[in-house]
């Protein structure tokens, strides 16, 4: 694994989690009340031995800087480093990153630089538990140009994928980025009995999912960067072309994954899944322990609550009679006497307020920081530092289609209040 540069893209506009994308980038949206989605990238490269990581980073990238910066700090005497690449204006460009291909190409000098024999390129919004040295064990003994990390997806799923077809030594002989009809999907179907030599019997998971997980020969890799300045993106423009003139191999990943900067269902279901009887991805795992930016908060303190198949994290307040039903909880987020919350993520708060701050709010009539007394929430996420008032109403009136409000947006049925917005006493959204 010292042979192993790491580099995580930072993704573009976040189109897929707007509105909390809003004001930060995708790898600093909140995960399971504690942790950025970047943490879970950066943790598994930190757990394979791999600790020579670049973060590639474009759009509404400040928090995302932030948190790497007073996260993830090496010894002293290690060669050991997580690296922010922001878009810059060089000699050689002035452009911001245009696609994948694009931000590596822009960073070739850190590339041509180091002296590792292969370069792995993740993104940085996917859940899953990944030991990468088996990968790398893998892609060497395959003699692979390129290994590209696949999972096994239902029909369903697929579609909103990149799909892999491999022969039965492992090597891809098909990429299509999210295949839509019905013939392209039957021609991308990975045989059962292929799937069953491999540990996979479910009846419904019969598609290679393209995991963002890319293990390059750092000569391919540069030789491919170097070959053109129009190509955007990484597995259409490069690797989806070099099937026939590369060998180019799939690594089988049976794990749990999920891409979580797809959509706000996927976000919303994934965070809601870490607080049930049998969650999918276990963070209290101790062979791969997920880092974050460690706090000095107090333990949260719950006074006659009743809390069923929640996360509630640290540095909380719960006033009595309220009641929380499949719900994740940030950070530092006060909730009031006799409010109730259920299928609900809530992001929780970046700072206390003082008595005087929460004082002087009730004098101008502000609502206080989190969520007031009497409140009824369900089916919603509530991004950080909102300020929802005194017996509001949010998603009590059953699904609605996709619209924008001041106050709120609606997706796939989940209403989402952006970060810092304040709700006033009686609101009914």
């Amino acid at each position: 694994m010292n042979e192993v540069v790491t580099f995580i893209l930072g993704g573009g506009r976040g189109a897929g989690l707007y509105p909390l994308t809003k004001l930060r980038s995708v790898p600093a949206v909140s995960l399971a009340g504690k942790y950025r989605l970047i943490d879970v990238s950066v943790s598994n490269c930190i757990n394979s031995g791999a600790k020579r990581i670049y973060v590639l980073t474009q759009f509404l990238s400040v928090s995302l800087h932030r948190h790497i910066s007073n996260t993830y700090q090496f010894a002293p005497f290690s060669n050991g480093f997580v690296e922010v690449l922001a878009a810059q204006q060089t000699n050689e460009g002035a452009n911001w990153y245009r696609g994948t291909a694009d931000a590596l190409r822009q960073n070739l000098r850190y590339i041509n630089a180091d002296p590792g024999r292969d370069v792995l390129i993740l993104s940085g919004d996917g859940l899953y538990r990944m030991n990468y040295y088996d990968m790398v064990r893998f892609h060497r003994d395959s003699g692979a140009d390129i290994t590209i990390g696949a999972v096994p997806v239902s029909r369903e799923r697929a579609s909103g994928l990149g799909v892999l077809r491999v022969n039965e030594q492992t090597r891809i002989v098909e990429l299509v980025e999210k295949p839509q009809t019905a013939e392209q999907l039957d021609a991308l179907r990975t045989s059962p009995s292929w799937l069953e030599r491999r540990g996979i019997t479910s009846p419904d998971r019969h598609y290679l999912a393209n995991m963002g997980v890319y293990l390059c020969r750092r000569e391919v890799l540069l030789a491919l960067l170097r070959r053109s300045s129009d190509a955007t993106d990484l597995v259409t423009d490069y690797f989806a072309r070099m099937l026939r003139s590369h060998q180019v191999h799939a690594y089988f990943f049976t794990d749990y994954w999920q891409d979580l900067g797809s959509s706000i269902r996927a976000y919303y279901e994934a965070n809601l899944a870490l607080a049930s009887d049998n969650p999918p991805f276990d963070f209290h795992d101790p062979q791969g322990i997920i880092y974050t930016r460690a706090r000095n908060l107090p333990a949260s303190l719950l006074y006659s609550s009743s809390l069923e198949q929640s996360l509630v994290s640290d540095g909380c307040l719960i006033e009595s009679g309220t009641r929380l039903k499949r719900c994740v909880v940030g950070q530092r987020l006060r909730i009031g006497r006799n409010v109730s919350i259920e299928d609900t993520v809530l992001c929780g708060a970046d700072w206390y307020e003082s008595d005087e701050q929460r004082r002087l709010n009730k004098q101008q009539g502000i609502p206080d920081m989190g969520i007031g007394d009497g409140s009824v929430i369900s089916r919603a996420i509530i991004d950080k530092d909102c300020r929802i008032g005194r017996n509001v109403s949010i998603g009590q009136s059953g699904p609605r289609p996709d619209s924008e409000a001041a106050t709120h947006v609606i997706r796939d049925g989940i209403i989402v209040i952006p970060r810092g917005t304040v709700i006033p006493d009686g609101s009914v959204l």
